[in-house]
């Protein structure tokens, strides 16, 4: 008997979708893993690796051909992922905070600003990112960088109908929802990755979080292969979906694994355990 998770994939899993052509490719293999809907990338990789849905590419009646494009494949669009990176300083083998790091800060808060145009212009206006780790201490110069951006961010997505979404695992589950509270938007929400957990405990986070979770990324973490194949891993899955359906989720499970290692057979793989809840 099938399932009843709504099991979707975040696309990059696949690699960089460039032009049309990579994204026509990706929508035919997610297909074929056997989803329901696509997670789309929507910025620029860097600067000589373009996005075909970055906003300041992707516009005018190109929205709506996309937003076709992907439904002709029997797929809908669960949300996007806008991940900026902030500058990188030497010794430190990190990407820099994207929204929390100063230097180049305006051009990063704008893209994400016409990423959440975008998604709502998709109809689809969840907007995930990792914009850095946030700080325990509310008067540290980068905690209140942060959450300036953030409270930006998510007052433009309450203009346009977006929802802008932070995903676990940089800190803990508690300082994520003290930062959330003191953003006081209801258009930042939590995408929740439970692998990102691991460390600071799957379960648990998702109860702190409860209020705020919209949309999931499916990943396990197995630390003597190094993959991230679902239900072959660490993360305690019987426990968190029940969890999950506990607090009323409903959304969606986008399968992740960007390690390029056999990707495709270990999403399959992934698809196949979810549908046993």
């Amino acid at each position: 008997m099938m399932g009843k998770l709504k099991i979707g994939l975040a696309i990059w899993s696949l690699g960089l979708t460039e032009t049309l052509g990579h994204l026509k490719q990706q929508l035919a293999t997610a297909v074929e893993i056997g989803v329901k809907s696509v997670q789309l990338w929507c910025v620029d990789y860097g600067p000589n690796n373009p996005c075909v849905l970055d906003p300041d590419r992707c516009v005018g009646k190109m929205r709506t051909e996309i937003k076709e494009l992907v439904n002709s494949y029997g797929l809908e669009i669960s949300g996007f992922c806008a991940q900026l990176v902030g500058p990188i300083d030497p010794g430190h083998g990190w990407p820099g905070s994207a929204l929390g790091d100063p230097r180049g800060l305006r051009e990063r808060v704008e893209k994400t600003k016409k990423s959440l145009k975008l998604a709502a212009d998709f109809g689809s206006p969840i907007v995930t990112t990792h914009p850095g780790e946030i700080l325990v201490d509310k008067s540290d110069p980068a905690y209140k960088t942060m959450r300036k951006s953030c409270l930006e961010i998510a007052r433009y997505g309450e203009e346009v109908g977006g929802i802008f979404c932070i995903e676990t695992g940089q800190e803990k589950a508690e300082t994520l929802r003290s930062f959330i509270e003191d953003v006081g938007s209801e258009a930042l929400k939590v995408n929740y990755d439970p692998a990102n957990m691991l460390r600071h405990g799957v379960v648990e986070g998702v109860k702190i979080l409860a209020p705020w979770i919209v949309h999931t990324h499916a990943k396990d973490h197995n630390p003597e292969t190094h993959k991230a194949t679902v239900g072959e891993g660490l993360v305690p899955w019987d426990e968190y979906i029940a969890t999950l359906r506990a607090i009323g989720y409903d959304g969606w499970y986008a399968l992740e694994d960007e390690t390029g290692k056999d990707v495709i057979n270990s999403l399959k793989r992934g698809r196949v355990f979810l549908e046993r809840y």
